[in-house]
């Protein structure tokens, strides 16, 4: 249901004034920003500012933003972290044998794991004119512009031909001791037959609000393979809003798992486009939302080739007075013949206050296509909680195992080991500690 005008009209009272304080302080920032005496550069922020000074934040009257509400953002006043990268933060394990890690947008290089094909993007700008930017849309894209205007750092990974760069954890983490906000861009490409496997990590320490936006640009050339886990574990007062835009080349493969496990509010949005005969994506993932978190995975995935396979199936978890989005569209083009397309968003309720709001859409102009979409919602099984509890087992235990086999599904599709036991140690007890 459609908000109503007058409460439209103050969110987007609200978003302006939200607009003009990440504009100032673009003013502010402007000559301290990284490759600020590159004069294509230059010409990239000042034209994504002005972009987003002319959207401003998206309000719920946005129709891809109708269920997710940014006055969180837009009434918080957010500084800049002047303090410098630190070595001494309590940092969680690694989930791969190579580790980057980005502190408040920024490359720690004492941080982070030497011999790792990851590169910090702000050292290498020079070289990058044509390449960054070349996939992230500005026009329509509000917090992609804000992004590109703002950010001052980010990874820079690029395999040659036939590279393999082994399993890499990409961590982000925000010092949330004061509302502060990075907007890192990563930067990941991918030469012909070359594999990656990337688990990126956002993770939060600290109380305070604050806002983690991150912008990737991944191109996967033909016949290469990225697998791309994404675990949003920021903390509790976190906002997470990420954009993530791939082309896939023929044969090439872009396999992403998406789990929102952690933020106040999180919505991460994925741009997908299969461009060559045989390419291949899959857009899984799984929401685990608490009391008072909002959870949005919203999707894209554009069919421009023949004979490409895609597959989605997301699964949210609800506790709480929480709420759950999924907005997932494919667009198969006329080109696109012998496309085949499955998408599915699966919910489990466990409390009458918490809400989902599904929106799977497809739109077709090819003639030779299998493509379903399709949504359910339900609750955990009383039958199979009182064989759990008959059994001995402890109720808060027998629901966190029913949560888990749900979950097992989707994650049980990621085929890399490293990837697939990160994302299950992240979902392991999550509804005891919810529960509590």
């Amino acid at each position: 249901m459609n908000a109503p005008v007058e409460n439209s009209l103050s969110e987007a009272g609200l978003s302006a004034a939200g607009a003009a304080g990440f504009l100032h302080r673009y003013e502010g920032l402007r000559a301290r920003l990284p490759g600020i005496g590159l004069p294509w550069l230059a010409a990239l922020r000042d034209r994504a500012a002005e972009a987003f000074r002319a959207q401003g934040f998206p309000t719920r009257r946005v129709e891809a933003w109708k269920y997710t509400d940014l006055a969180p953002l837009t009434q918080t006043g957010f500084g800049e972290p002047l303090t410098p990268v630190e070595s001494a933060l309590p940092l969680p394990r690694h989930a791969a044998p190579k580790r980057v890690v980005f502190v408040d947008g920024r490359f720690s290089a004492e941080l982070s794991d030497a011999d790792v094909p990851v590169r910090s993007l702000a050292r290498h700008l020079p070289e990058l004119e044509g390449r960054l930017g070349a996939l992230a849309r500005t026009d329509d894209l509000p917090l992609v512009a804000l992004n590109t205007a703002l950010f001052e750092d980010g990874a820079l990974i690029e395999l040659g031909p036939d590279e393999d760069g082994g399993v890499v954890e990409l961590l982000s983490v925000t010092r949330a001791d004061r509302p502060v906000t990075a907007h890192p861009r990563h930067l990941v490409r991918l030469a012909e037959g070359a594999r990656l496997v990337l688990i990126e990590r956002s993770w939060g320490h600290g109380e305070s609000r604050y806002l983690h936006s991150p912008v990737f640009e991944v191109e996967v050339a033909a016949g290469a393979h990225i697998t791309h886990a994404r675990i949003q574990q920021e903390a509790s007062a976190g906002l997470h809003l990420s954009t993530v835009f791939a082309r896939v080349a023929e044969g090439g493969t872009y396999d992403s798992f998406l789990l929102h496990v952690g933020a106040k509010l999180s919505r991460s949005e994925a741009h997908v486009a299969l461009v060559g005969p045989k390419a291949a994506a899959h857009l899984n993932g799984a929401q685990l939302l608490g009391d008072g978190q909002h959870g949005d995975c919203t999707t894209f995935l554009d069919h421009a080739a023949p004979d490409c396979p895609s597959r989605q199936t997301v699964k949210t978890v609800l506790a709480g007075r929480s709420r759950g989005v999924f907005q997932g569209k494919i667009h198969v083009h006329q080109v696109a013949q012998r496309t085949d397309g499955y998408q599915m968003n699966q919910a489990l309720l466990l409390s009458d206050q918490a809400e989902i709001d599904s929106k799977p859409q497809l739109e077709i102009y090819a003639d030779d296509v299998k493509c379903s979409h399709g949504a359910t919602v339900g609750e955990l099984d009383e039958n199979q909680l009182f064989y759990l509890r008959a059994r001995g087992i402890p109720a808060a235990v027998a629901r966190s195992m029913l949560i888990e086999a749900f979950l097992q599904e989707a994650i049980e599709g990621v085929t890399e080991e490293s990837a697939r036991a990160a994302l299950s140690e992240a979902v392991a007890g999550w509804w005891e500690r919810n529960a509590a």
